[in-house]
């Protein structure tokens, strides 16, 4: 079954992409709230600076009721008149009327019909924060009759307040009034106070909010700073690493997802070639010596001594040939099995080889010089004896099919300090290139070696020889140059 790697891969690409667009779409939301609820949190804090700053006022002005009698602000409509009037009354400590002083019409009637004034009382009740403001500016306009807003105190009171909200910026801030010509033709503003932070100089982008004090809307705090940007990044620290992590993790998940696919895919491929290779590897020998046999059967050649030995040998180097194959095949299938069992005996090394060798060079179709080195001569090896057979036959194999016209193969044989012992093969055949002999191991894998060398094989020998010996407690190396050959060692 083939794995859909493009649907798979699209799919993967679309579920990341969409889950990061999410995640940038509510990032991008919570960013906007939050900018909204700071700009609201200043508006605010401007707000509550003012009442608390006329409360000071007020608290002082009691204080000196005693020096200057009583005041009385009063607001309604006179007998036969459709305007409103607001009246002010001051007295001595006997009660005694010392002025009653009224505010002109239009003065009056923009305290209680301003914008903000009584339509949003009338039809807006439940919105409490501005009838507050309504009613605060109410207030203004009876208390600044008397006491003026201190700007330095409401900026202390500010900067105490805005500190509440977190809000912990140099800012500059006036207070200013605007009055226009009797035909409105002409506004003037004039400034009563300003205060800023030491050292503040407001920048190109810095943000102004206004609020403004009495009824008449005349009257006017201007509050400068910075953005808020800076800041609400700043609170949104630990979510935005959260989410960056989150996204590494997903993004690691899908690569590595991918990665796996792709693998998925190459090991596919490869069991392919595989597959391809070993039937036609069983074939071969099959064929052969089928040949071999059905010559002797029918063309009389079984008659004759010398063809009939002949054939015969065929026949049997076939059959050597084709049960090698199907005892690594077999071998790799009981590597899987849990009741895979090695059978470890104490092998003499000078015994074992010249098998070997004699086999080798029986088959190999080539000349072959092999050079044996056992130091001590009588080194032992605790191991299975078929799967060490295997191995080294495996190593001697490659060594032989990789090596030019003629074979020259070095085997030493040593004991290590650590109690192992090292079996060293070499050879000065085409050898490996640096960027494959980190693969040179994985099962299916063969080295690619263009047209200089078309070698038969099917990628099995050295990954069994890495298995087996790891089976044996031990590990296998490899060193190569091209051009120059290959040394694998095994350590048991």
């Amino acid at each position: 079954m083939k794995l859909p790697f493009r649907l798979i891969a699209t799919l993967v690409l679309i579920s990341l992409t969409g889950t990061f667009a999410y995640q940038a779409y509510w990032l991008t939301g919570l960013y906007g709230t939050m900018t909204h609820e700071m700009e609201k949190n200043i508006h605010e804090a401007m707000r509550m600076s003012d009442y608390r700053e006329m409360m000071l006022r007020i608290k002082k002005m009691q204080r000196e009721n005693g020096q200057h009698g009583s005041v009385e602000v009063q607001a309604g409509y006179e007998a036969g008149s459709e305007n409103p009037v607001v009246s002010r009354d001051i007295k001595d400590d006997e009660g005694n009327r010392l002025r009653k002083d009224t505010l002109a019409p239009e003065e009056s009637s923009a305290m209680l019909r301003s914008d903000n004034g009584l339509a949003l009382i009338l039809h807006d009740q439940g919105s409490t924060q501005a009838l507050a403001g309504f009613i605060q500016r109410g207030i203004h306009s009876g208390i600044d009759l008397f006491s003026s807003p201190d700007i330095t105190v409401y900026d202390s009171l500010l900067t105490l307040q805005l500190q509440e909200y977190g809000i912990r910026l140099p800012h500059h801030l006036e207070y200013f009034r605007t009055h226009t010509t009797p035909d409105s033709s002409q506004v003037f503003v004039d400034t009563l106070g300003r205060v800023q932070s030491a050292g503040y100089l407001p920048s190109k982008k810095a943000v102004r909010y206004d609020y403004t004090l009495n009824m008449s809307l005349s009257e006017t705090y201007r509050l400068t700073m910075e953005p808020v940007d800076g800041l609400i990044l700043k609170q949104m620290g630990g979510i935005l690493a959260t989410s960056l992590v989150i996204l590494l993790i997903l993004g690691f998940t899908f690569g590595y997802l991918v990665r796996t696919i792709l693998r998925q895919k190459t090991l596919e491929e490869m069991k392919s070639d595989f597959t391809n290779n070993i039937t036609h590897e069983l074939k071969t020998p099959i064929a052969v010596a089928y040949a071999a046999n059905d010559a002797l059967l029918h063309f009389g050649l079984a008659e004759d001594r010398q063809q009939r030995e002949k054939y015969l040998g065929i026949c049997q180097e076939q059959l050597q040939r084709l049960g090698g194959l199907v005892e690594q095949i077999l071998s790799m299938s009981m590597e899987r099995r849990k009741s895979f069992r090695l059978h470890p005996e104490r092998i003499c090394l000078k015994t074992l080889f010249p098998t070997l060798i004699e086999q080798h060079r029986l088959k190999a179709g080539k000349p072959v010089e092999v050079a044996l080195d056992i130091e001590p001569e009588e080194l032992v090896l605790t191991a299975d004896r078929i799967h060490l057979s295997n191995i080294l036959s495996n190593l001697m194999d490659n060594a032989i099919k990789y090596s030019p016209a003629k074979a020259e193969i070095g085997i030493r044989c040593r004991k290590t300090e650590s109690g192992q012992v090292e079996i060293a093969v070499s050879d000065h055949g085409t050898g490996i290139p640096a960027d494959k002999l980190p693969h040179v191991f994985d099962k299916f894998y063969r080295v690619p070696t263009g047209n200089v060398h078309n070698t038969k094989g099917y990628g099995l020998g050295l990954f069994y020889v890495k298995t087996m010996t790891e089976k044996h407690n031990g590990n296998v190396s490899v060193k190569s140059e091209p051009g120059k050959g290959s040394t694998f060692t095994i350590r048991i």
